[in-house]
């Protein structure tokens, strides 16, 4: 891991630049030198880890006490996607604004995106465990299917906060019955592009013994600011 830029923000947070091979990320850590509870965060399909809304959370989050790492993964934000991935961008935009079945053209773009990151975002885990200012344990934040793989096959996922997300694929929706860690479940129950139905499956499938709901009325960007603060409480209890 290779850190490239460092600054301090107004908040006190740490904010680094790094490189991991052809990952690029970026972590934040309080300013405290106590080795601190990692939690990552991952956005939705492909969005950078420069999009505000995550780093705005990444920064609260950092400012109560946790380190916080987030990675483009392959085929997201600057990384270069193949032109089947944008046609399969394409296709999913189109099939949902006329109304078309979606299924078959998620499983195409979101399982492979899924396959690829699982691996770099377990990769960026054991550097991030390395150093000396994070010392687990490990919570993890945002997209959902993602979530579900690094829950369901990496025993260093201690606690997991999830977005809005009812569309996962077959695997996730296999995957989820093996979760068994504390989970957080947000759902905006006006979702556009996630049914309300499938978002409630989806939570009634998962194996946690302890798990939690909370629905909020409005769309997919419609998540109010205080289900953070209520998401870095859960995190607390598990984490520190």
């Amino acid at each position: 891991m290779r850190f490239t830029s460092e600054q301090r923000l107004d908040d006190g947070v740490i904010e680094r630049e790094f490189t991991l091979g052809e990952i690029p990320g970026t972590l934040w850590t309080p300013g405290s030198a106590a080795p601190t509870p990692l939690i990552l965060m991952a956005h939705n399909n492909g969005l950078p880890k420069a999009e505000p809304r995550l780093v705005a959370r990444a920064r609260y989050t950092a400012a109560c006490g946790y380190a916080v790492a987030t990675i483009d993964a392959a085929g997201c934000g600057v990384r270069p996607r193949s032109a089947a991935d944008e046609q399969a961008r394409a296709d999913l935009r189109r099939a949902m604004q006329t109304g078309e079945p979606v299924d078959e053209i998620f499983e195409s773009l979101v399982g492979p995106l899924v396959d690829k990151a699982a691996p770099e975002w377990r990769t960026t885990l054991d550097a991030l465990l390395a150093l000396p200012e994070i010392g687990g344990p490990v919570g993890y934040s945002g997209w959902t299917a993602l979530g579900i793989r690094l829950a369901a096959v990496d025993p260093r996922i201690a606690a997991a906060g999830f977005f809005a997300g009812g569309y996962v694929p077959l695997a996730q929706r296999e995957e989820a019955r093996q979760v068994t860690i504390p989970l957080l479940l947000l759902l905006q129950w006006d979702d556009e592009g996630n049914p309300r139905q499938r978002a409630l499956d989806l939570f009634d499938a998962f194996g946690s013994k302890e798990k939690t709901l909370h629905a909020n009325l409005g769309g997919h960007l419609g998540t109010p600011w205080f289900e953070v603060e209520d998401g870095d409480r859960f995190f607390g209890r598990h984490l520190k």
